[in-house]
């Protein structure tokens, strides 16, 4: 399944082939996992494509000053961020597609608490399973180093080299009872207890070491590739995830089929590490999570704000266009409301503390949904108003534990980009229809056209009537096929609720990200008594639609900053063109050109201090799409030199002409001019 990797490091291509916007995808079959919901695909590919070499101003015959500061800087500015170019592909393949791979990372799991047994004997094993790119094993032990990796791994080594054969067992609940105490294994005994199905079974590696497990297993250790596996690194996990249980050590590896798999994953992890919206965020000054104020809590730095604003107002702008009303709630309500909708029998956990108001105890949100319907219920509402359709992009508050906390993507403040639909039975297909057709509308602006759907169905418990949980399924269904979208059914995971689509966007590098979900409600309906007036003046009550596009700002903006590896495209730059002077005798010009540009409502700023050369790399380093460089003979022409950040040189124009090249790329979304 995998091929042959060039000698050269692999590189990225850039995909250019991607459909209409009118024509979305669903993406292709995903490669191999990644942690946190990342999935590269089975063609490595970069969204920047190799700079062009643009013809300069033909004006002079000689090259300016702006122009030969220019080549210079380009010359520095190429040895700071190397170019992407197409390479072979190599195919990564998934534990879904290769049983083999399965196979090969389980038993990999089980060699590694061999190994770490026989290196570490007062070690204690707990469990061990394959996961998306490889596996882990967590161990109740002292904290292990880097030194201690690769000992570990060199042991891994030996015990593949014997060629052991792994071989099942199966044994009364007694005896494997009785070889677990033998060799004082108590988190053994504890899964032992929780194991309900009998004969038990287990897996030896040859006549050395064996544990509880139910497989698959390759047939010997000798099947496993040791220059295909790589142990990654170390971290501190609490047994049954519970903090208040005892801190282990969990190792994780990766194990692939072949060296040549192995080096197209690290590769693509070194990409993605490039990528990283934590780093990239500090380097180019978007946000910051400031200790000082909580864990978990973002602040929007100003080039971070303005990227939130454009997105907020084309989310607005779109949402009133397609015949939603806005909605302004607040942070906290009673503790009342929440016990009505029912959050705080079942989601408790992932709730603050109640504060005490004057006797009351009030509630910071976890979700929008009863706020909605509260509006929703403020009058009587007649068969003839629907559909209803609110939304609001509403800040709510979750509890997460201080390491589950991950930049952007794991926080305990963020902003869900919420909407609520209520509607009638037969109208629940078009609704559904509408709500496809705005994600594609609003995905689509960012380059996202591959998407994985899958649609969730009824589970064995749930609330509503037969009737309406296959009419809601079918809408469904049928709005999906009538989007001509392709989709996974997930028979039986729908929320006890509701039927679901959840979609999943494909990045750049080929990471899948759970963002968008529609959910139909029967439940909240029926705990706040919502109701409307039927054309026989009879009281109903009305189906309930929940829908999020991006999921949440904070979230999306992460998954943006890494899709575009910060290289934000020219209408959503937070900084579009940076005005840079030859010397300080053009800077009165320059401040006068970016005033100007402010006017038109483009973001521009001059920056200067600094020889040319390194002003320009300092605007590619902050990955700026636009440079105007501006010299005494700009000045006399009243002109400017552009320089793209993309294509290089462009040439050089009339103030108005820049401005208007601008303004039309802004209206069309482009990466650059």
């Amino acid at each position: 399944m995998a091929t042959t990797l060039s000698a050269a490091l692999l590189r990225f291509h850039h995909r250019c082939c991607l459909p209409p916007r009118s024509s979305p995808r669903r993406c292709p079959a995903s490669a191999t996992g990644f942690p946190r919901g990342i999935h590269p695909l089975n063609s490595l590919h970069s969204c920047r494509p190799p700079r062009s070499t643009a013809a300069r101003s033909s004006s002079t015959a000689s090259p300016s000053a702006p122009e030969a500061a220019a080549a210079e800087a380009t010359e520095e500015a190429t040895q700071a961020e190397a170019d992407v170019r197409e390479e072979e592909r190599v195919v990564l393949p998934t534990n879904e597609s290769s049983d083999r791979l399965l196979r090969i990372r389980h038993t990999c799991a089980h060699v590694m608490a061999m190994a770490v047994q026989k290196l570490f004997p007062n070690s204690k094993v707990t469990i061990g399973p394959w996961i998306d790119n490889g596996f882990y094993y967590d161990f109740d032990m002292e904290p292990l180093t880097d030194k201690d990796l690769k000992k570990i791994k060199k042991e891994m080594d030996r015990i593949i080299r014997k060629n052991h054969p792994l071989v099942r067992e199966e044994v009364s609940r007694e005896e494997a009872q009785k070889r677990i105490e033998a060799l004082n294994e108590p988190y053994k005994l504890e899964i032992l207890e929780g194991i309900k199905e009998e004969p038990i079974t287990i897996y030896h590696i040859g006549e050395e070491w064996w544990d509880l497990c139910a497989g698959p297993h390759v047939e010997s250790t000798g099947k496993i590739n040791r220059r295909a596996i790589e142990l990654e690194s170390v971290a501190g996990a609490y047994w049954r995830g519970d903090e208040n249980k005892q801190m282990l050590q969990r190792i994780y590896g990766t194990a692939w089929e072949t060296e040549e798999q192995l080096k197209a994953y690290i590769h693509f992890k070194e990409e993605a590490k490039r990528r990283d919206h934590r780093r990239l965020g500090q380097d180019l000054d978007l946000f910051s999570i400031q200790e000082d104020a909580g864990g978990g809590l973002v602040f929007w730095h100003p080039k971070g704000a303005i990227i939130r604003h454009i997105l907020e107002d084309s989310w607005k702008l779109i949402h009133l266009q397609r015949g939603y009303d806005l909605l302004y709630t607040p942070h906290v309500a009673k503790a009342d409301l929440w016990k009505v909708s029912g959050h705080i029998d079942f989601y408790k956990e992932n709730m603050y503390n109640q504060i005490d108001v004057e006797d009351e105890f009030y509630q910071l949100r976890p979700m929008n949904c009863p706020y909605h319907i509260l509006v929703y219920k403020r009058k009587l509402h007649s068969y003839r108003d629907f559909p209803i359709r609110v939304a609001e992009l509403g800040t709510v508050y979750r509890y997460e534990l201080s390491g589950s906390l991950h930049g952007l993507f794991r926080v305990r403040g963020f902003t869900q980009d919420d909407a609520h639909i209520f509607c009638l039975e037969d109208q629940i297909k078009d609704e559904i229809r509408g709500v496809l057709d705005l994600t594609e509308q609003i995905l689509g602006q960012f380059g996202f056209r591959y998407y994985e759907i899958n649609l969730s169905t009824r589970p064995e418990k749930s609330v509503g009537s037969d009737d309406i949980w296959e009419k809601a399924t079918v809408a469904l269904k049928d709005a999906l096929e009538d989007k001509g979208w392709e989709y996974k059914v997930d028979e039986g995971g729908g929320a006890f609720y509701g039927p679901k689509i959840d979609l999943k966007i494909e990045d750049a590098l080929g990471r899948k990200w759970q963002c968008s979900t529609v959910q139909v409600d029967f439940n909240l309906p029926e705990r706040f008594d919502i109701t409307y007036i039927d054309s026989n003046t009879e009281k109903k009550r009305p189906i309930m639609i929940h829908r999020a596009v991006l999921g949440s700002l904070e979230r999306f903006f992460g998954v943006l900053i890494e899709h575009y590896a910060g290289d934000f495209p020219l209408w959503l730059a937070p900084t579009q063109a940076r005005i840079l002077p030859v010397t300080d005798n053009e800077l009165q010009y320059c401040n006068d050109v970016a005033s100007e540009l402010k006017s038109r409502g483009i973001r521009a700023e001059v920056c200067h201090g600094e020889r040319l050369p390194k002003l320009i790399r300092n605007a590619e380093m902050q990955k700026v799409p636009l440079m105007a460089v501006v010299g005494p003979k700009e000045v006399q022409a009243r002109t400017l030199t552009i320089r793209s950040r993309h294509n290089g040189e462009i040439g050089t124009m009339l103030v108005d002409d820049f401005i208007n090249r601008i303004q039309v790329a802004i209206v069309n979304k482009s990466s650059s001019l």
